[in-house]
């Protein structure tokens, strides 16, 4: 199917929040009012799901709520763009539910990052339609270090350019949503190349855990001809590079994984153990040695980061030497 790109925004739009993971009611006050204040600073209508506040045993709420948000969101012709709250572990109840010719006939931008990955990935493949893997709603309550995930923000969904995706200057991975004013933040060394090439296919991916959970299921797209963009949420365990092999070795042994075409690599937390010597160890399998991979790049569970469009094109060219091209195409 040919790829449906939802409108762009423009100054004055609606976008409606939804909480089709974690509820809302997980987010302090405080951050809330910081998260609406900064996009109605970009000129946005911000209106809420009906159901975004339900919480239940596990700190979401039924399939059927989170559902009718989501089919009210796309049904409104009001609404211009589609935020989730935050991530969670259950987005993957509500696709044998979700009405996907309303959504084909109703194209907006859908955009969460996460266990979001599930509902973006399931949504692209059903409907053909774009979505986007980048910031949630509670992302913008961020006050330090949210510049360049702002920058990307507006790239992606205000303009039609292509995309030049350059490394940020720093990064952090500490609880800013706990604590705003002591934030502490590394230097970025930038794009590191385990394989050189150059390619060119169609971006999924986002959460590799997430993504996983589609497998063998009627919502997981293709892997011809793409570029997979991965990463993974360090957990409190001492297993995290462990797990992160585990779950590659799953996709490489995807009957269509020989048709990928190259790899990008979200930055890991320092909790994950992910060393230099273990990413070449993880990623020197034999499936992996034809394709170009880079790794270190600025989506994932460490701010800041950069929304990328699950279903658009991108372009890349990793030398040798360590320079990267990384593009997102006109969208």
């Amino acid at each position: 199917m040919t790829p449906i790109f939802p409108p762009k925004l423009q100054s004055g739009d609606e976008i409606r929040v939804i909480a089709p993971s974690k509820s809302m009611g997980i987010i302090s006050p405080e951050n809330r009012i910081l998260a609406l204040n900064a996009l109605e600073n970009l000129g946005l209508k911000v209106t809420f799901g009906k159901h975004v506040e339900e919480q239940d045993l596990m700190g979401s709420s039924s399939v059927q709520s989170r559902v009718i948000d989501l089919h009210e969101a796309f049904s409104d012709p009001n609404v211009k763009a589609i935020l989730t709250v935050i991530g969670g572990y259950n987005s993957n109840q509500l696709l044998d539910d979700i009405d996907y010719d309303l959504i084909r006939k109703n194209p907006k931008i859908f955009c969460g990052f996460s266990d979001i990955t599930a509902l973006g990935n399931a949504i692209h493949h059903k409907t053909a339609l774009v979505t986007y893997s980048g910031v949630h709603f509670s992302s913008f309550a961020m006050q330090k270090g949210f510049d360049y995930s702002l920058e990307h923000f507006r790239k992606i969904f205000f303009a039609s350019d292509e995309i030049h995706l350059f490394p940020s200057e720093e990064w952090s991975d500490d609880a800013w949503f706990l604590d705003q004013k002591n934030r502490t933040f590394h230097p970025n060394p930038g794009y590191h190349v385990l394989n050189p090439g150059e390619a060119q296919g169609k971006i999924l991916g986002g959460s590799l855990r997430t993504l996983h959970l589609l497998q063998g299921t009627p919502y997981m797209p293709s892997l011809e001809g793409s570029i997979l963009f991965l990463e993974r949420m360090a957990t409190t365990t001492s297993t995290n590079v462990e797990e992160f092999d585990r779950y590659l070795q799953s996709f490489l042994q995807a009957p269509d994984f020989c048709k990928v075409h190259a790899l990008i690599i979200g930055r890991f937390e320092h909790s994950s153990g992910m060393t230099s010597e273990k990413l070449r160890y993880v990623f020197s399998k034999p499936p992996l040695k034809s394709i170009p991979i880079i790794t270190n790049a600025d989506f994932g569970h460490t701010t800041p980061i950069f929304t990328f469009p699950i279903g658009g094109t991108c372009s890349l060219k990793a030398e040798p030497s360590g320079d990267v091209r990384l593009v997102l195409e006109k969208h």
